[in-house]
């Protein structure tokens, strides 16, 4: 009997984490019933963080608010004892907004701070953020606004949401920041390093990614500039120049100023959510994945944090993706033994999207027939 833990990462616009592990584990054990298989879904910090610790055991609580550009909706965070997980890509993600509907200029993060001020308010005294898939550029001021935070124009008005408004805002005042806050220990998982302003800046860097124009773009780094100045003046403390200020449309910046949060990787927050190091200790062979396995993933993405952690425990490691365009050194060096694709079964990218889990189950069969226990990839050399 091979024990086997299955922990990737979502197939990003086709199957969730979860979704991707129980298509593996029932191909698995269709192929071997005697085979004994734990479900442990991942994720970088992005979305699936807060399913992620869902599935590993953290109660879920499910809060009303608003999502980017200020409609209802709801979201989801975990909690265990006086820690919370809360993900921003749950309430004011990019995902959550059809491409017609970009507001590069009004999109706010008020939501993701009134999620963040039930947790308070239900007594948690960590909150772990996910800053992830942001839609907006706002520097982390409406959540700010939504933990108590008074952003007000010159005439002591308070300003509107989204990053433009920023550009009229005089004052910020911290006085009313949530009571709670000043007692709680927060952490951003966080993957970037990017400062706030600058061509490696928020604006710069992400952005276009979110609608922006060129035109966008001037006003958005005069509003982060100014909303630096103001930040500074209120606190006390500089951090425009911090590495992960950029994060999630400056979120980071806000947290880490005002809130003063830390930060650690994604994946590495997430692996210590879901104890993942215990379940090695009762594990044969580890299974991970996401959609691509490619360059980027070998910058801080989940498939590559889980392998690491495997190898460290001396335990093979397969990978499942819907494509690779990494060949088999770069996956050996990754600590993955062998990379089993989608594509490999269904060329054309639509239908494998389509057929993603049926597409899992054949892999999962074929992974318990060769045991895993390979060592180059399908594809071989390149």
């Amino acid at each position: 009997m091979a024990r086997v833990l299955v922990a990737p990462d979502k197939f990003k616009g086709s199957l969730t984490a979860a979704e991707v592990t129980d298509a593996l584990a029932y191909g698995i054990t269709a192929e071997n019933p005697a085979w004994r298989v734990t479900a442990a879904p991942v994720a970088d910090g992005g979305d699936g963080t807060v399913e992620a610790a869902v599935a590993a055991g953290w109660e879920p609580v499910t809060v009303p608010t608003t999502g980017p550009t200020g409609r209802p909706c709801s979201a989801r965070y975990a909690v265990r004892g006086p820690l919370a997980v809360v993900e921003l890509a749950a309430a004011v993600g990019l995902t959550s907004l059809p491409p017609g509907e970009l507001d590069p200029l009004g999109a706010s993060t008020f939501g993701l701070g009134t999620v963040m001020r039930h947790a308070l308010d239900q007594g948690a005294r960590e909150i772990i953020v996910g800053v992830g898939g942001s839609a907006s550029t706002d520097g982390g001021a409406g959540m700010l606004q939504a933990l108590g935070v008074r952003i007000v124009d010159a005439d002591g008005n308070e300003i509107g949401p989204g990053g433009a408004e920023l550009r009229r805002a005089a004052r910020v005042d911290v006085s009313g920041l949530h009571p709670a806050a000043h007692g709680t220990r927060f952490q951003l998982a966080c993957d970037v390093d990017n400062p706030l302003l600058g061509p490696r800046g928020a604006t710069a860097v992400y952005a276009p990614q979110k609608g922006a124009t060129a035109g966008h773009l001037v006003v958005l780094e005069d509003a982060m500039s100014r909303w630096a100045h103001l930040v500074h003046t209120a606190t006390g403390s500089d951090h425009r120049d911090t590495p992960g200020a950029g994060a999630a449309g400056g979120t980071g910046f806000a947290a880490l100023a005002v809130l003063g949060a830390t930060t650690r990787p994604g994946i590495e927050t997430v692996l210590d959510l879901i104890d993942f190091r215990r379940k090695l200790a009762e594990t044969d062979i580890v299974i991970t994945g996401e959609g691509s396995l490619d360059a980027q993933s070998l910058h801080g993405k989940a498939p590559i944090g889980v392998a690491a952690a495997a190898t460290a425990a001396g335990l093979p490691v397969v990978a499942v993706a819907g494509r690779s365009s990494l060949h088999a050194a770069q996956l050996r060096r990754a600590g993955i033994s062998r990379a089993y694709t989608l594509a490999e079964l269904e060329p054309d990218p639509h239908a494998s999207m389509v057929n993603a889990a049926e597409l899992l189950r054949r892999i999962g069969r074929a992974i318990a027939a060769s045991a895993g226990l390979v060592t180059t990839s399908p594809q071989g050399e390149q």
